[in-house]
């Protein structure tokens, strides 16, 4: 009987080893794995390579990871925000390394490693530092460089639903990255609001098959939102929100 269920988060990432390359899903915080990011955390692993769209908000979540010291680099295309001040800090510092990849590469870098396609040719970054180093081609009138695709050895992504099968739906724009970076990793470890029962979800529905899924944990409703909005928010200076001016820019939907 195949059942890829695990009873928590902190057993899902036990087996994460130091010196990983883990993908995180998320744009902000909508669709981060924020409760398998809080079990790595606990779980120890250091000398991390994450690759994400982006690299934190606040102090939580992926920000938190970075603060614990346990990320060497991180492969993101929108590093800085108002709220990114603990990446900031590391890279001015000099203690963590950057990889700098236009989102629309970084998208199809990790879709074609789960297309098993061996490279490709884009014209994002030519003729700037980003194509430093790399083949560039001329291709009907216009210069496009080669890029690689990205693999993991794990994936943690944030799903909505799921079932013992690995089979999972999103709520709405929190699928983002988790679809490509279940296709693009060793490993896929996805959390999820609740189980359904085998047969329950619509196949219409399911956006990430079982096929791609190694483990599933039903982690619950997410506590970061309330009424469809965002708690614990801060403004541009860094100050706490009230609840009632979240901004739904950061809603999880």
């Amino acid at each position: 009987m195949i059942d890829k269920t695990v009873a928590d988060a902190a057993t899902a990432v036990a087996g994460i080893p130091d010196g990983s390359t883990i993908m995180v899903g998320g744009f902000g915080r909508a669709g981060q794995p924020a409760e398998l990011i809080d079990a790595l955390i606990e779980q120890g692993a250091g000398d991390l390579t994450i690759v994400s769209n982006n690299a934190g908000n606040g102090d939580t979540g992926l920000a938190a990871l970075l603060a614990g010291g346990r990320v060497r680099k991180i492969v993101c295309s929108f590093p800085r925000q108002h709220d990114s001040w603990v990446f900031d800090r590391l890279y001015r510092a000099g203690r963590i390394e950057l990889e700098l990849v236009p989102q629309g590469n970084l998208a199809e870098r990790i879709r074609a490693a789960g297309a098993g396609i061996g490279a490709f040719f884009s014209p994002t970054g030519v003729g700037t530092e980003l194509s430093a180093g790399k083949e560039v081609r001329e291709i009907d009138g216009r210069l496009y460089a080669l890029e690689y695709p990205i693999w993991a050895d794990f994936a943690l992504v944030s799903g909505l639903r799921g079932d013992r099968w690995g089979n999972i739906v999103y709520r709405k724009t929190a699928r983002n990255f988790g679809p490509i970076m279940a296709t693009a990793a060793q490993t896929t470890i996805v959390q999820v609001d609740d189980m359904a029962t085998l047969g329950a979800l619509d196949p219409e529905s399911i956006v990430t098959p079982g096929i791609f899924v190694d483990a599933v944990v039903a982690v619950g409703s997410r506590s970061w939102l309330r009424d469809g909005a965002f708690v614990g928010g801060v403004d541009a200076d860094g100050m706490p929100l009230p609840d009632a001016a979240a901004t739904r820019a950061e809603v999880d939907r």
